[in-house]
């Protein structure tokens, strides 16, 4: 047997038309494209440029052309982190989560064995993102969430989004942290520092105060990704445990359950871009915490996905549990949900 069923859970799509909700909600600082030339478009936030994206960060037709290139047979679909919006009112961000979620939902909808969805949620108001997540979860496809490294002023620790945690254990659905706002970014104009730097502290940031919050023991049934292979958790992890053992009148206030511990709670993606790190990860969680994340269609991601992973030593079943296995644990689907996932895990099993 020498090909791989492959999930990859960390890409972004956003719609081809956004409408211009500055407009409509009366203040600024809402993203919407300028599609000034064939197949690709500016991302502006009001008149100032962001960024420029190509045609593959919406049009799920060249995303297929791309994932049959790369082998990869399904893409789990969240929108740009750019686009959580915690920062507007919680009306106005219910209202964008409801146009962007429905967005991924009927991509999902129409290609069912190429992409699975996850939902982004109004976190600003822990109500309306439990009763947007009980809608998205009742759409076919829509396996999660997708979440911020922090909601404004709150730490995914925060007392406030415990509802939204204990909404998403009861229906099943699985949370992807990604890295926003980064920490420190006023301070770090020059080289993409915010990015190189910052994004790896905000996801450690998240993983910590998840930890060290007792998240992880309070919802013991949460299955929980954390980006970009955790960022600076896992090389920290040396500094973040003896932390806990010195200090624990600082560190173990809400849990007493060391970091050490807790490894195994939860999952990262693969996107690492470093062999020797990826050897690190999966000593350190077992490549059953592990699942390919490449961070398509952008240029940090991993460009050739699952290049990384296939490249390793690692046994076939081993690869196998990076490129897909882990990736439907941590979805929740059952085995039989892809015919030619379930077809190449009876001929392996066979």
């Amino acid at each position: 047997m020498s090909e791989f069923f492959t999930i990859d859970i960390h890409t972004h799509i956003l719609p081809a038309e956004i409408p211009r909700w500055a407009q409509k909600f009366g203040y600024g600082g809402f993203i919407h494209l300028d599609h000034h030339r064939d197949c690709c478009a500016r991302m502006m936030i009001d008149d100032r440029f962001f960024r420029e994206i190509e045609s593959n960060c919406w049009d799920p037709e060249v995303r297929i052309k791309d994932c049959k290139h790369h082998k990869v047979d399904v893409q789990v679909l969240s929108t740009i982190p750019v686009l959580f919006h915690y920062w507007a009112k919680a009306s106005d961000a219910y209202d964008t989560s409801r146009f962007f979620n429905d967005h991924i939902a009927s991509i999902v909808n129409t290609f069912p064995d190429r992409f699975v969805g996850l939902a982004t949620l109004p976190l600003q108001s822990p109500d309306l993102s439990v009763k947007e997540l009980e809608r998205c979860m009742a759409m076919p496809g829509m396996a999660g969430i997708q979440i911020g490294s922090h909601v404004n002023d709150w730490n995914l620790n925060a007392p406030e989004l415990w509802p939204v945690y204990e909404a998403a254990e009861k229906l099943g659905a699985c949370i992807f942290v990604h890295p926003w706002d980064m920490m420190g970014k006023e301070n770090m104009t020059q080289y993409w520092l915010p990015w190189l730097v910052g994004m790896p502290a905000e996801t450690s940031r998240a993983i910590c105060s998840m930890i060290f919050g007792g998240i992880f023991e309070k919802f013991p049934k949460l299955r929980v990704a954390f980006a970009h292979g955790g960022g600076a958790f896992p090389s920290s992890i040396g500094r973040i445990q003896h932390g806990f053992e010195v200090r624990p009148d600082l560190c173990a206030v809400d849990s007493a359950i060391s970091p050490r511990d807790s490894l195994g709670k939860f999952y990262f993606d693969a996107l690492v871009h470093d062999p020797e790190m990826l050897r690190f990860l999966v000593n350190l969680v077992g490549p059953e915490k592990i699942a390919l994340g490449t961070d398509y269609p952008f240029p940090l991601g991993e460009l050739q996905p699952g290049k990384l992973i296939r490249g390793t030593e690692y046994s076939y079943q081993i690869k196998q549990q990076m490129l897909a296995d882990t990736a439907m644990d941590w979805l929740g689907l059952p085995s039989d949900y892809f015919k030619l996932y379930s077809s190449l895990k009876s001929k392996v099993n066979g």
